[in-house]
């Protein structure tokens, strides 16, 4: 037999088996990419399903449910209409009707419950609402979130009142230093008024003993009688 020929035939033979191989191994690839597209495309479709269902965009995003994690995330969103998924749980519930359900009812309740609690806790407090939403973590619990600041009414209503307070306070600051020099006036008044009794009595006095009339008694009567003596008697 010829050698040659025979290894002519069986490199045919390895050739056909390696395009066999690729043949295999592209066939099975094309199939992955396929399964893999066909998944996206349902977890992309489920998405917009939801999308539609709520009449809200649909966050496909991971979310920690640590205070951090939450902070960060809620200070990038504005209003109610803020839905997290994370993407395994997306995922899930594209796959199993059983866990749409379960989650769905979830997105519901926040959208039919939760919002307008919430509007009327806010406008009960006086404050307005910047940022409310559900978020779905990996571990498939569920946060809610909220915050919020002061209304416009509320703070110019509280400014007004510190402004008020403000002035109360000027105005009895004032009408204690008025007080104050009122009362340090009437006490100038009665010590002038005092100096000058003092000073007419000393006059009188005075005058008293220059004209000799004095006089003194046991009873009044002794006095007035010792000083009529006085006036018929001058000193």
């Amino acid at each position: 037999m010829d050698i040659g020929g025979i290894g002519s035939i069986v490199g045919a033979y390895q050739y056909a088996n390696q395009i066999r191989n690729k043949q295999v191994k592209s066939t099975g690839f094309a199939s992955s990419l396929q399964e893999a597209t066909a998944s996206d495309d349902k977890v992309g479709s489920y998405k917009n399903y939801l999308s539609e269902k709520f009449g809200v965009p649909i966050m496909v995003t991971s979310v920690g449910k640590d205070q951090k994690s939450m902070d960060n995330f809620a200070a990038g969103t504005f209003g109610s209409g803020n839905v997290a998924i994370a993407p395994n749980i997306l995922e899930q519930m594209a796959n199993d009707p059983e866990k749409a359900a379960y989650y769905e009812k979830k997105i519901s309740d926040y959208f039919n419950y939760g919002v307008p609690k919430t509007d009327a806790f806010m406008a009960m407090i006086g404050h307005r609402k910047t940022s409310e939403g559900l978020v779905i973590h990996e571990d498939g619990t569920v946060t809610h979130y909220l915050s919020g600041e002061e209304s416009p009414e509320k703070i110019a209503k509280f400014e007004a009142e510190q402004k008020a307070k403000r002035e109360k306070k000027a105005k009895q600051a004032r009408e204690n230093m008025e007080r104050s020099q009122e009362a340090a006036e009437e006490r100038r008044r009665i010590q002038e008024e005092s100096y000058r009794q003092r000073s007419i009595e000393s006059v009188l006095h005075e005058q008293m003993l220059n004209n000799g009339y004095f006089a003194f008694g046991n009873t009044v009567e002794s006095m007035l009688a010792g000083y009529e003596t006085g006036i018929s008697e001058p000193v």
